[in-house]
């Protein structure tokens, strides 16, 4: 990614001063912001190389970056205007969302937003090297279908031994791994979870199945013999946690108790050494007598649970995982069955879920094949890009992130052909499936066109995914993925595009405020061009915004009656500094904004406190109702329009109590800012002292025409 690129993100979230702190995951940058609300999402996302940009609350707001997004972390550090952030924002993400946890619940829910939260966490910091052995296992799938070395034979020689070892490390290890980010999650030192889990995993406790008094017995229906030790008089039952998950994800829980406890009652002197002598002498016990067996017993329950449906309902289990995937992946509720499908291939020796899981995989990605294609059509340079990088994601690592965040989530009409492709892939697999009670694997991989050969029945498996995939495909293709109105506005802003990117050598266009004959010549002008030298007409192009033509001078009124306030001395640092846009602020009389000319609301924030229009002269406005009154979650404010709406000059967009404002201690000062300042040649306050709604309060200068 460029520096560039990177520039512009900083400025589309409202610059560096804005930026309370930045981490990323795998697929996106994790932006805490100051003021998330004057951010515009489809700013961002023009960006070339963002493939999405998700708001979330709390002044959260993620960019969604595909694989790319080491590369543009890296890059926006880089930036001088960054180093003003400096420690701030290259907080780490625990020490991020511990600040969350500590401002306040995100959700209705908050032991739900923090239980799934500790899930994904306690797996998306390792998801890198489950992605390297899942390619690993595919490697080894291929060539034991090719006949080349039988993978599951005892005697298939060191060489191929060792291969196995490769890949067999992260799925032995993945207990001390899972135990050493959730208990970073539960700001626990790490090194102790992933110290108690590695105790129940050594050749010493291993051994205990061979102590002299460690009595087994084989299960009445068969299996491993299980294997009780008598430890000091007390029974441990005996059990291999390799590739274990929910023992670890069970005892960080209560280790994070017990952690908190004696970091209280231990002096900062003696915590260093008492606190993990203490944590490790009761944990690990706890783990092996109690936790362990439970976590064990836990997992194959549920698990068994799941395998009942799949063996007595085959077809109903293919078809309910592939339909629930596209709701619960977004929302992160997708992390217990993925946790699943580890017990399953530990306690069973098989998985059946990801073969259904792929069937969603593959509609996902087989939609953005279908936006792929009609970008190419349509000559959509930007999404072409978002869309290309997104599917190779899919179809190569197995990541619908990209794709679900960048394009799916965008696009209302998207998803309607998605899910049929998610139910057209499940009844293939439910039918194609029967004998063999759906599709299988026995490994964790992430469904991509590389990991087919680890499913069994291959061919019923690669079936179900193509038709999947080309379903969701021919939906798009044919439905199309912008809504009338989506399309009309694409269509719009790429023919501005070209219009500046090919804006006349010189105008005529004289300076003052924007009348109509002005936009009806310039119009005109557009139409009936013609080349210098022959005569012949050029490719019509929409005539630029009337505020856009050189050396125009567009006044915009206020939208509300008050005292106006200078830009320098609105009470916020962010507004003041200019950095989310150009303007004043207004001291408000009265207690209702009004459109300030004929226009379109790009934003209109349900909490009522802020405003986006893009006013058909070209300008794009920002009305932010008093300062930090996000806070107040809409109390106090009587919203009149929606984002989308077309609003003529004097239309009411929202009514507000100041009372409820004054009350909670918050400043009136409303900010006017022209946010799309950097496309004038300057913005100037043409106003002072009172003001009433209409009134002329600044003025944009478009710049001047460019010389050959």
């Amino acid at each position: 990614m460029s520096q560039e690129t990177a520039r512009r993100i900083v400025e589309e979230v409202g610059g560096a001063a804005n930026i309370a702190s930045l981490t990323h995951c795998a697929t996106r940058l994790r932006f805490q912001l100051n003021d998330s609300s004057t951010v515009d999402k489809a700013s961002i996302e023009s960006i070339p190389g963002v493939m999405g940009a998700v708001p979330q609350s709390g002044n959260r707001y993620q960019v969604v970056m595909g694989g790319a997004v080491a590369g543009a972390y890296n890059d926006i550090m880089q930036l001088p205007e960054m180093a003003s952030a400096g420690q701030a924002a290259a907080k780490s993400d625990d020490d991020l969302k511990k600040e969350l946890r500590q401002g306040g619940v995100r959700g209705s829910h908050a032991w739900m937003d923090n239980f799934f939260e500790f899930l994904s966490d306690s797996f998306r910091p390792i998801l890198g090297v489950l992605l390297g052995a899942s390619l690993i296992i595919a490697f080894t799938a291929v060539l034991d279908a090719l006949k080349i070395i039988d993978f599951r034979a005892a005697d298939k020689g060191a060489s191929w031994v060792f291969v196995d070892a490769m890949w067999r490390s992260v799925f032995y290890f993945l207990p001390i791994m899972v135990a050493y980010n959730g208990a970073k999650k539960l700001n626990v030192d790490p090194w102790i979870g992933g110290a108690v889990m590695a105790a129940l995993m050594t050749p010493n406790f291993k051994d205990l199945a061979k102590a002299a008094n460690t009595t087994c017995e084989t299960p009445k229906f068969g299996g491993d013999p299980i294997c009780t030790a008598h430890i000091f008089g007390l029974p441990m039952k005996l059990a291999d946690y390799g590739g274990q998950v929910f023992v670890p994800l069970i005892m960080v829980a209560v280790l994070a108790v017990l952690y908190k406890f004696l970091r209280k009652i231990f002096p900062d002197n003696l915590q260093m050494v008492f606190v993990p002598f203490f944590c490790l002498l009761i944990m690990v016990p706890l783990t092996a007598f109690l936790i362990g067996p439970f976590g064990i017993w836990l997992g194959a329950t549920i698990g068994g649970g799941l395998a009942w449906l799949n063996t007595h309902a085959p077809f109903v289990f293919a078809i309910l995982i592939p339909m629930l995937y596209p709701f619960l992946v977004p929302l992160g509720l997708h992390w217990p069955l993925n946790a699943l499908m580890l017990v399953n291939i530990k306690q069973l020796g098989y998985d059946f879920i990801q073969g259904p899981m792929g069937a969603w995989n593959f509609a996902c990605f087989g939609a953005t094949a279908g936006v792929l294609a009609l970008s190419m059509k349509e000559k959509d340079v930007e999404m072409r890009q978002t869309a290309s990088g997104a599917l190779a994601a899919g179809l190569l690592g197995g990541i619908s992130e990209p794709s679900l965040y960048g394009i799916h989530l965008r696009f209302k009409r998207i998803y309607p052909s998605m899910l049929v492709g998610c139910l057209v892939g499940g009844i293939v697999i439910g039918v194609l499936g029967q004998a063999s009670h759906g599709v299988k694997t026995n490994a964790f991989v992430f469904t991509s066109l590389l990991t087919i050969p680890v499913f069994s029945p291959m061919l019923t498996y690669a079936i179900s995914i193509a038709a999947a995939f080309f379903t969701a495909m021919a939906l798009v293709m044919i439905r199309g993925y912008r809504t009338k109105e989506e399309r009309a506005e694409a269509l719009a802003a790429r023919e501005a595009s070209l219009v500046t990117a090919g804006a006349p050598a010189s105008s005529s266009a004289p300076a003052g405020s924007v009348t109509a004959a002005a936009a009806t010549t310039g119009a005109a002008a557009a139409a009936d061009a013609t080349t210098p030298a022959t005569g012949a007409p050029v490719a019509a192009t929409k005539a630029p915004k009337p505020a856009m033509l050189p050396d125009t001078v567009t006044e915009i009124g206020s939208p509300l009656a008050g005292t106006v306030v200078p830009l320098a001395e609105i009470p916020d640092p962010v507004f003041a500094a200019g950095t989310v846009g150009t303007g004043v602020g207004i001291d408000p009389s009265g207690n209702t904004v009004h459109a300030p000319a004929d226009g379109r609301v790009v934003v209109a924030q349900k909490t009522g406190h802020a405003f986006g229009l893009s006013l058909d002269s070209g300008v794009e406005l920002l009305v932010h109702v008093g300062i930090d009154t996000v806070n107040l979650e809409g109390r106090g404010f009587d919203v009149h329009v929606a984002k989308g709406d077309l609003v003529k000059a004097g239309d009411p967009l929202v009514t507000f109590d100041r009372a409820v404002i004054e009350e909670a201690g918050y400043s009136l000062v409303t900010p006017v800012l022209v946010t799309n300042h950097k496309k004038f040649a300057h913005v100037d306050q043409i106003r002072s002292g009172e003001v009433q709604v209409g009134d002329p309060l600044v003025a944009t200068t478009a710049k001047p025409a460019k010389t050959v």
